[in-house]
């Protein structure tokens, strides 16, 4: 591991063991088929279950790729039936020997599981059933070797050491800001190991998504960022793009050296090199040697575990010998052919999750709508409506209080409880009228935030329908985006009439 100290003269070794030799030949052009991990399971579950720990613990907040695999094709909620997963799942094929073969020799494991490409992108299967396991289960291991890793302070550290002393990289991720600029220092990184014959990452790198093919916001044009419908997030992608472009303006002159130049000999190199940094980019407490630290990584083959807001599967480090270890979480029944699963975050909307990674769910637990009114329902009333328990940020549905599973709960509706305008004091009833009144009042709300959209949900359908294979992947999720915004402000609507009825009994 190297340390960049602040002078750029100044370079440390430290003695973190010897990476294992990466003879690779040079990677030829791309075999897939457009979209590549880091994207939404069609698996959508809202009963407790053991969810692992955070992935993402620094930038992304201490609470709890890229297309959206669950937009597709659309049923009345938006989300996709049971018959369309099935016709998807006879669709998936096996991912190629060499992509195995090549992880494998450098010490590589998967246990139980495969991957598989489908018409929507790469994910990780479990090949065989996997009765209920009492104590998690690993189905992956990979070497730190294999990984590319940076300390997240001051000074840097690398895992493994392949930037060359004296390289004009280290100046550059010298100068970058160690607050903020986590993306551009793995980004670096990246072009380095795919300009080094001998590194993993260029191998890896044919299974990755190329700029036509990524559904990065960063890579969009004007157009692409108008289908969002969304002035503010779009905004926030024309700022980080810019922020991007200016970054390497002034890190890669017209005169820059050929070793430096050939790493993003332009700006939309760089970008998706940004944009694979923020959609694959894990946060995690290491131990390598005697020192641990937080630290960014880019992890190949766990990079391909989609988002589930219900996971299968977290990950954890084994200090002895180096490994990142996949486990599939406790007390779950698997069964052959379903999708293995990481949840990339909670707490986060879906402003936050098309921002990195280009994709959005109209079932997010956690998504938001801002109401400017003064209703407020009561907040006890409308958890046992739906059979919700737990604190507000840990709601979950609780099947064993009802009688009957309620089909309607999901996700959006632990959203609404969460975003929803409430009032709760123990010593005063609520008055059924009251909410009435009140819930009436957040449903013109809503429907205030649908006619704000130029188009309807019907109208993106038929769009989306008719043009979504001539379009980018990023057009596609852009519409996707605001079709989900739709279905979720219309299930409030929904969920509202539903609580109405339910408070009188």
């Amino acid at each position: 591991m190297t340390s960049v100290a602040t002078a750029a003269a100044s370079v440390v070794a430290v003695p973190f063991g010897a990476a294992r030799g990466l003879e690779c030949p040079r990677a030829g052009s791309s075999r897939l088929s457009p979209f590549h991990g880091r994207a939404l399971s069609c698996s959508v579950g809202y009963g407790r279950i053991a969810t692992g720990f955070s992935l993402f613990e620094s930038m992304r907040g201490n609470c709890s790729s890229s297309v959206v695999k669950a937009a597709a094709q659309w049923n009345a909620t938006g989300t996709l039936t049971s018959r369309q997963k099935s016709k998807e799942n006879d669709e998936l094929e096996v991912m190629e020997p060499e992509f195995y073969r090549m992880g494998y020799i450098r010490h590589f494991r998967a246990y139980g599981v495969e991957f598989k490409e489908g018409p929507m992108g790469v994910g990780v299967y479990a090949a065989k059933d996997i009765p209920t396991l009492n104590k998690a289960r690993v189905i992956m291991e990979i070497p730190a070797e294999l990984m590319i890793t940076i300390s997240q302070k001051l000074p840097w550290l690398f895992y493994p050491d392949f930037l060359p002393i004296g390289h004009p990289l280290f100046e550059i991720i010298n100068a970058t800001d160690p607050e903020t600029d986590w993306d551009f220092r793995l980004a670096c990184l990246l072009l380095l190991a795919l300009d080094q014959d001998e590194n993993f990452w260029q191998l890896y790198s044919d299974y990755l998504p190329g700029n036509e093919d990524s559904t990065s916001l960063l890579l969009a044009t004007e157009e692409e960022l108008q289908e969002l419908h969304n002035e503010e997030l779009a905004e926030t992608i024309r700022v980080q793009k810019k922020r991007v472009i200016d970054a390497w303006t002034s890190n890669w002159p017209s005169d820059s050296v050929l070793k430096l130049k050939r790493l993003a000999r332009d700006a939309d190199q760089f970008l998706w090199a940004v944009g694979v940094a923020w959609s694959r980019k894990f946060n995690m407490s290491v131990t390598i040697g005697a020192k641990t630290q937080e630290v960014n990584m880019l992890i190949p083959y766990a990079d391909m575990l989609n988002h589930s807001f219900q996971p299968t599967c977290s990950m954890r480090w084994r200090r002895r010998d180096r490994m990142l270890e996949v486990v599939m979480n406790a007390g779950q029944t698997i069964k052959q052919g379903d999708e293995m699963t990481l949840n990339y975050f909670d707490c986060k909307p879906n402003d936050t999750y098309m921002q990195l990674y280009g994709f959005s769910s109209a079932q997010n637990p956690w998504d938001v709508v801002k109401f400017s009114g003064n209703a407020k329902i009561h907040l006890d009333s409308f958890l046992s409506a739906f059979n919700l328990a737990g604190m507000l940020d840990e709601l979950y549905y609780n099947v064993e209080a009802a009688d009957v599973p309620d089909t309607f709960v999901d996700g959006a509706v632990i959203a609404a409880a969460r975003t929803l305008p409430t009032w709760s004091d123990g010593d005063l009833p609520f008055l059924p009228s009251h909410e009435i009144k009140a819930a009436r009042a957040l449903q013109v709300e809503c429907q205030q935030h649908l006619d704000q959209f130029p188009t309807t949900l019907e109208d993106d359908r038929r769009l989306y329908e008719s043009q979504s294979e001539k379009r980018s992947p990023r057009w596609q999720a852009a519409v996707r985006y605001r079709m989900d915004r739709k279905v979720f402000l219309r299930k409030i609507i929904k969920t509202l009439d539903l609580y109405m009825q339910r408070i009188l009994y």
